[in-house]
């Protein structure tokens, strides 16, 4: 799932002149595996949006056809990394839209065309993926004529450690992502909190061939209708139902829509001259895509991610402004929270990267978690998978 800045958070809206066409890029290989491979897909922005790989150079552009059928990819477009510890193996990039860098432990990756043409990537979630037990995940870019913006994911999964350094004129951006161990701490705590809470915490970790292959997020293991965390936020939902019910919830667009004021009015979170918001249930929040959190305009999407966000964190209760005044601190501390988001940031380096969709949401001026880094004036982008140091052997076995 590509994490994309919220309308009027994290977005930085500049004037300048176009970026180079292409952009060097330096992939460290500090896995502890000398079988390392990255693969590069996305849209090509100057060739029409058209679908594309980077063939296993690292260089050329490749844009398969559309074929009548599920076709495998007919290129090589595995790159290999040069062995552990060793020197960069640098690639370039074109402009690009929906970008990601895969890397893959071991073995390569199966990647698919549809008709379209339409690239079938590897999933998560479907256990007959021919990519199920590999160890593999990405980091998200893009890059067109304006900047280059990229941010380390985990709101689908957690697996591999993914670091980015972007080389600006003016500085340097370091987002170092997970330590080297980061899988197996996260798994660690996910299984800790399920034999804390009784809840499906613990049936997030994916183990094969005795060892973490990653956590999945609860959104993603939700995915296909399951019953898991079933009912989970209902009583913290319906206390906020209950809250707001005699007192107003006040959202700050951060755009030009400003601040807003709601209050449920019959059932519905109601913010007058914009619109409502069903009561959600735990599905809705942990996709931040589904039941209310689908409703309506720009405006309505805009509240919706706050409100998403403010689920997720569990602030709802304990701050009526929304999200100004929000702390850190005060994040996931109620006893039914996305516990998966807690336990990531407080693995990842710094606590950065995002843990779910709108993770990017932040007070104006306050401290955004969402691991991005972004400049209209890119000089040359590295990224480092293995974690700050090196991470040792991978796929260490399972508690």
């Amino acid at each position: 799932m590509l994490s994309v800045p919220v309308l009027g958070v994290g977005v930085e809206r500049v004037v300048s002149a176009a970026t180079p066409a292409t952009l060097p890029v330096d992939v460290v290989n500090n896995s502890g595996s000398n079988t390392v491979y990255a693969y590069v897909t996305g849209q090509a922005i100057d060739n029409g949006n058209a679908l594309m790989l980077l063939e296993a150079d690292g260089r050329t552009p490749y844009y398969p056809p559309s074929p009548s059928s599920q076709t495998p990819v007919a290129v090589d477009c595995a790159i290999p990394l040069n062995a552990s510890g060793g020197s960069p193996r640098t690639i370039t990039i074109p402009h690009i839209a929906g970008g990601r860098i895969w890397f893959s432990i071991g073995s390569t990756l199966a990647f698919s065309v549809n008709p379209g043409p339409a690239l079938v990537e590897p999933s998560v979630s479907n256990p007959s993926d021919p990519n199920i037990n590999v160890l593999w995940d990405f980091c998200e870019f893009t890059y067109d004529a304006s900047q280059l913006y990229a941010n380390i994911s985990f709101v689908d999964f957690v697996a591999l450690p993914i670091g980015l350094t972007l080389a600006t004129s003016s500085g340097t951006q370091t987002i170092a992502g997970l330590p080297g161990d980061g899988l197996t701490t996260i798994c660690s705590a996910l299984a800790t909190q399920a034999a804390s809470d009784g809840s499906d915490w613990g049936k997030l970790i994916v183990t094969g061939n005795g060892r973490n292959i990653r956590a999945l997020s609860p959104n993603q293991a939700m995915a296909g209708g399951t019953s898991l965390f079933s009912g989970y936020f209902d009583n913290y939902i319906d206390q906020v139902w209950s809250k707001y019910a005699s007192s107003q919830l006040t959202i700050d667009t951060q755009y030009t829509w400003g601040t807003v004021t709601g209050q449920v009015v019959n059932g519905l979170l109601t913010f007058n001259g914009v619109g409502t918001f069903a009561k959600p249930a735990t599905r809705d929040v942990f996709s931040c895509s589904s039941g209310p959190f689908t409703t309506g305009n720009d405006e309505m999407g805009n509240i919706s991610a706050r409100l998403a966000a403010a689920f997720n964190r569990t602030t709802l209760l304990i701050d009526s402004k929304q999200p100004d005044g929000e702390h850190v601190s005060d994040y996931y501390t109620a006893a039914q929270t996305n516990h998966y988001a807690r336990i990531v940031h407080a693995t990842a380096t710094n606590g950065l990267g995002y843990a779910f969709p709108y993770d990017d949401v932040h007070p104006t001026g306050g401290t955004d978690l969402s691991g991005s880094v972004q400049s209209a004036d890119p000089a040359r982008l590295t990224v480092t998978l293995g974690g700050p140091g090196g991470s040792g052997t991978p796929g260490k076995p399972s508690a």
